[in-house]
């Protein structure tokens, strides 16, 4: 995945999904402390924390960025996973978060279809997700989103990538 997607959501915005530059870092932890604090945690990683797992010599996970104007709005985060039994490699979305004021408006659907994308070109054949048990608004957008619900502690979901 190297090009960027632009998107014109319903409110008059455009909004480009693309992958995080190291110039995004300082606005990504602050989305992932909001997400943390929603959660009830706290956060604990820091910028060089992010830029070793993003840039660094073995990057660990990939982050997907939703900017409008002048910031970013949201992101997803993704880590590899693999099913060794099956030989099946697949793709955890760790977190998908867009900030207030634009959430419902689409944003977290394009993050879910460009991880889809990155999943798929990364060779993937599926993709999850996991939300909190009490999270009811959250089950029903993965559920929205065809992903199948698999109960494990708290919610997890799978969904097939063709």
């Amino acid at each position: 995945m190297t090009e960027d997607t632009e998107i014109v959501l319903e409110r008059p915005a455009i909004v480009t999904i693309r992958r995080v530059i190291e110039a995004d870092i300082p606005e990504l932890l602050e989305m992932i402390g909001l997400l943390a604090a929603h959660h009830g945690d706290g956060l604990e990683a820091n910028e060089d924390d992010l830029r070793r797992d993003l840039f660094g010599p073995m990057p660990w996970v990939t982050a997907l960025v939703a900017a409008a104007g002048d910031g970013l709005i949201g992101y997803a985060l993704l880590t590899p996973l693999y099913r060794a039994q099956q030989g099946k490699r697949g793709m955890d979305l760790h977190h998908l978060f867009v900030r207030d004021g634009h959430r419902s408006h689409g944003v977290g659907q394009h993050l879910m279809d460009r991880a889809r994308d990155f999943a798929r070109k990364a060779g993937c054949e599926y993709i999850s997700v996991s939300a909190a048990t009490g999270n009811v608004k959250a089950h029903r957008f993965y559920e929205q989103m065809a992903f199948i619900p698999r109960p494990v502690t708290g919610m997890r979901y799978l969904q097939a990538l063709d």
